[in-house]
């Protein structure tokens, strides 16, 4: 599995349904479910992003279109990361040529 960092921002009207937040929060997970893609780890952040998550996905394309799915919805942009763990970076790094 693969591990993503989704950095989401509430745009006009995500903002302007703040209260829902919650709610749009457990249909995310839903939708990642649906995906094949677990939350590991959700979290409302002070700063340029408003929402950061933590997934663990089999590939790229299943959190791109995680990550459209979401989008369309008009309530938050994002950047999705795709991060590595310290063995993935070790393993990576013993590739180098």
């Amino acid at each position: 599995m693969a591990t993503f960092i989704v950095l989401a921002s509430f745009t006009d009207q995500g903002i302007r349904n703040v209260k829902e937040t919650i709610g749009r929060a457990e249909a995310f997970k839903e939708m990642a479910k649906k995906s094949g893609i677990t939350v590991r780890d959700l979290y409302w952040t002070l700063g340029s992003h408003d929402v950061v998550a933590i997934c663990d996905g089999p590939d790229d394309e299943s959190a791109t279109a995680l990550s459209l799915s979401v989008c369309s919805r008009g309530n938050v942009r994002s950047e999705t990361l795709r991060a590595f763990s310290f063995e993935e970076m070790k393993r990576i790094l013993g590739k180098m040529v």
